[in-house]
């Protein structure tokens, strides 16, 4: 049985962008040459809440509060490689001031018209939809082959690709 790894992400909004990462700094990374938001794993006894806000510090500077937090989706992702994660999913209003360096990617405002021309995963393209329909909380289930492309997606138990 794989193990199943708890992360969290979150987009940064200011105004009409999001703040999005381009992973160009890691080697050997999964979203390597892709644009992501900000997140992480969590660490032991942590909240989706808490490892949020602590990975948003870490990689942006910006200390934000657990309650500006907005929690959105539960993402399922599963590959055929034998991937198996639960991601918690967040959006949060940007405080003054511009992010850090980050060591893991290339930090960078983009408008939410422009977020669509990006090289983005095709399961995040969905997604952002769903964000910007503004939906209830949802749960999405995402499923790569082993070429990483997406092989099926399942919104709130209702098969949608």
């Amino acid at each position: 049985m794989p193990k199943i790894e708890p992360t969290t992400l979150c987009y940064i909004e200011r105004d009409d962008n999001y703040l999005m990462m381009h992973r160009v700094s890691k080697k050997n990374d999964i979203n390597k040459d892709k644009w992501i938001g900000v997140g992480g794993h969590y660490e032991f006894g942590e909240s989706p809440e808490e490892c949020i806000k602590r990975e948003i510090f870490e990689e942006t500077g910006f200390d934000i509060a657990l309650e500006d937090l907005e929690y959105r989706a539960m993402v399922t992702f599963v590959t055929e490689k034998g991937d198996y994660e639960h991601m918690s999913l967040f959006t949060c209003k940007a405080p003054s001031g511009e992010p850090k360096d980050c060591d893991e990617g290339k930090l960078e405002w983009v408008k939410k018209k422009d977020v669509f021309s990006l090289n983005l995963w095709e399961g995040d393209r969905i997604f952002f939809r769903l964000l910007e329909e503004k939906k209830e909380f949802f749960s999405l289930k995402l499923v790569y082959d082993d070429a990483d492309n997406l092989a099926e997606a399942v919104l709130n138990g209702t098969k949608i690709k």
